[in-house]
């Protein structure tokens, strides 16, 4: 059967929309938040480590991978306007957000939108969530959302106690592990 062209860019048209309304979905995170760590990203085979820090703003989020001597070997930004990923190389890739650009600039996917709840313990607003398991203090340690597993290995005991420390999020081809060495500001729990 031959389908006619424009039911064919129809289709390709409702696809892209579909894969779209996610990210649209996730509102921003109003309340500002900043911390350092770590991250170890496996996808396709291939293994990414680096420091890192985030700084989030109701209106625009920055995140850096560094080497451990601090040299930034990606810098993420995104606000009203657009996102930007630049390399060490200094090229730098434009696009509407930066989960869009993630997989063309850094080789594996980095769903920022609903990151900036899942860091603070809380899943993505708009968007269903599967709470599989909760600590005895009623923390989230498991949730499947939007295709990704995320699992909580430890919340912070300090100043910052009830905020995580030690997280994994799980997609179909990729993990990003990320530890939160330090939360900056005065945060407090979700």
């Amino acid at each position: 059967m031959i389908v006619p062209a424009r039911f064919l860019i129809a289709a390709l048209m409702l696809g892209l929309a579909a894969g779209c309304a996610t990210l649209k979905d996730v509102p921003r995170r109003a309340d500002p938040f900043e911390f350092m760590g770590r991250v170890l990203v496996h996808s396709s085979g291939a293994a990414v480590t680096a420091n890192t820090r985030w700084v989030h703003t109701a209106d625009t989020d920055e995140l850096w991978l560094l080497t451990p001597t601090g040299q930034a070997v990606a810098q993420m930004r995104e606000d009203g306007t657009g996102a930007t990923i630049t390399g060490i190389d200094q090229v730098v890739y434009r696009g509407t957000s930066v989960e869009s650009l993630s997989k063309r600039a850094l080789g594996w996917e980095l769903p920022l939108s609903r990151m900036q709840y899942w860091v603070r313990g809380a899943p993505a607003p708009g968007l269903p969530a599967d709470i599989k398991e909760r600590d005895a203090a009623g923390k989230v340690r498991v949730m499947l959302q939007d295709g990704w597993t995320v699992s909580y290995e430890h919340y912070a005991a300090d100043r910052f106690q009830g905020l995580p420390r030690r997280m994994e999020i799980s997609g179909a081809t990729q993990s990003i592990r990320l530890v939160i060495d330090t939360w900056g500001r005065d945060e407090t729990a979700p």
